[in-house]
């Protein structure tokens, strides 16, 4: 119990002592109690001290009755014991009455304090409330950014159970040179130098006879497409990726560039593995907007159709900055002729062994597909040709050594449908089917380097491997 109600209590209880008191003390004190009347048969004596009393009687000269009284004395209640008790009684009343009053002023100022006391309780009453549910709500919250912490970790356990079996593989592989080591460590020893080194001129002439073997390989024509291969699952459905094929072996950069409209940003990583890995080394900023998702990479340099235009620009990594830009003439833009998925592909910028090429379709040709062979530093058309297949019919297109190969669809079921070779002008109607894995193809382009097929499908970054049929030149042939 606090002090405020203690006070109060206690001067309550004085109060009440009080009133028992004076209703027992003063009774006895006035004489109500103890003092009885006389009856009719009992005469008292009244002394001169105690009333009024006749003294003597006489009639004057006129007949008139003459009495001498002798009254009580004036101070009569001054000497009674009783009267000053009850006087004393009222002055201690009277200091009690006052004594009350002060209790009473400070009773109130105590009850105010307390309802005030009473209010600040409920208040913090309230308070604490408010910070148990509080901490509540904040330990949910954190709960829950745990949880999303736990959720962005939880991709991570696939990669690093990779880096295991990769680190059991390297382990194997280095106790397997370890091995091949001790080995010709004792064949050295038992052939000799000059045998090794005899060996080692048998080896270099035979790995010149194979690329002189290579170089004789014609540009090869399309048999098959296996796969695909999902390297990557990121950013939307629509979007580019691709690798540079006139890049040396050591140069392995990955350029990523999501959805097809309304972005400039371009990122790079350093080879295959950061793609995958999300190890970003690069970003870059471009002048304008792009349009669609059919850019190339090549020999250093980004080529893209400027966004709600015809226009090609070319700009490269090294320097920043873009390089040329031309207006591909009469080529239709912003959705005129797209692929059948739409997302602004009008024009298609892609290489191949041969070079730098643009598929597009002009009013000039009825919507059909153009072909255009690029000057990859001025960007102007060094030839042309005309082809009698729709543009909006095709699902995706790509050049493999002169020649366009063009999907019938973007959806499931595609496959590739139609050729046109620029060598010999000529076209052919082809069945050459692919596994659309996930339904929705946006992007599909060659790399020459790799022999593969780069492919943006439905927010997955793939691979298709080629099957070629090659021609080895005779010297008849040259």
């Amino acid at each position: 119990m606090s002090l405020p109600l203690l006070k109060l209590g206690a001067v309550l209880s004085t109060m009440a002592m009080i009133s028992n008191w004076m209703s027992q003390t003063l009774p006895s004190l006035v004489g109500l109690n103890t003092t009885r009347l006389s009856t009719p048969d009992t005469l008292t004596q009244i002394s001169p001290k105690e009333g009024w009393q006749v003294y003597s009687s006489a009639q004057d000269p006129d007949g008139r009755c003459i009495c001498t009284v002798v009254a009580p004395e004036q101070n009569l209640c001054s000497r009674d014991a009783k009267s000053r008790q009850l006087r004393q009684l009222l002055e201690k009343v009277q200091n009690m009455s006052q004594s009350i009053e002060v209790l009473n002023l400070r009773t109130q100022r105590d009850f105010q304090y307390v309802l005030k006391m009473e209010t600040q309780m409920k208040g913090l009453k309230a308070k604490f409330r408010q910070i148990e549910d509080d901490r509540k709500t904040l330990m949910t919250k954190h709960f829950q950014e745990l949880k999303e912490k736990m959720g962005e970790l939880l991709p991570l356990i696939p990669v690093l159970e990779q880096y295991k079996t990769d680190a059991k593989l390297i382990t194997q592989f280095k106790e397997e040179i370890r091995n091949l080591s001790a080995v010709l460590t004792g064949i050295q020893e038992e052939i000799g130098a000059y045998d090794y080194e005899e060996l080692h001129q048998r080896v270099l002439s035979l790995e010149t006879r194979l690329r002189d073997c290579m170089k004789k390989l014609t540009c090869g024509k399309l048999m098959k497409i296996t796969g695909p291969v999902t390297v990557k699952t990121s950013g939307t459905r629509f979007g580019a990726w691709m690798t540079d094929p006139l890049a040396s072996e050591k140069n392995n950069r990955v350029w990523y560039m999501d959805s097809y409209t309304n972005n400039k940003i371009v990122r790079e990583y350093k080879s295959i593995a950061d793609f995958v890995s999300g190890a970003e080394s690069r970003t870059y900023n471009l002048p304008f907007k792009w349009a669609g998702t059919n850019h190339v990479v090549y020999n250093g340099s980004l080529y893209f159709n400027k966004y709600q235009s015809n226009i090609i620009i070319k700009y490269s990594f090294d320097m920043g900055r873009v390089l040329a830009q031309r207006s591909l003439e009469y080529a239709g833009f912003h959705n005129v002729y797209p692929y059948t998925w739409g997302g602004f592909s009008d024009i298609d910028l892609m290489a191949d062994e041969i070079g730098l090429w643009a598929v597009y379709a002009t009013n000039q040709n009825a919507g059909n597909i153009v072909i255009s062979q690029l000057n990859q530093d001025t960007l102007e058309v060094m030839k042309s040709w005309s082809t009698g297949y729709p543009k909006r019919s095709a699902g995706e297109s790509f050049m493999i050594c002169g020649t366009l190969y063009v999907t019938n669809s973007h959806l499931t079921g595609a496959k590739v449908y139609y050729s046109y070779s620029t060598k010999t002008s000529t076209y052919e109607y082809t069945d050459i089917p692919f596994h659309n894995q996930y339904f929705h193809i946006s992007m599909l382009d060659y790399n020459a380097r790799d022999r593969a097929l780069y492919a943006w499908n439905n927010g997955h970054q793939v691979l298709f491997n080629v099957t070629l049929f090659h021609i080895i030149k005779t010297e008849d042939d040259t």
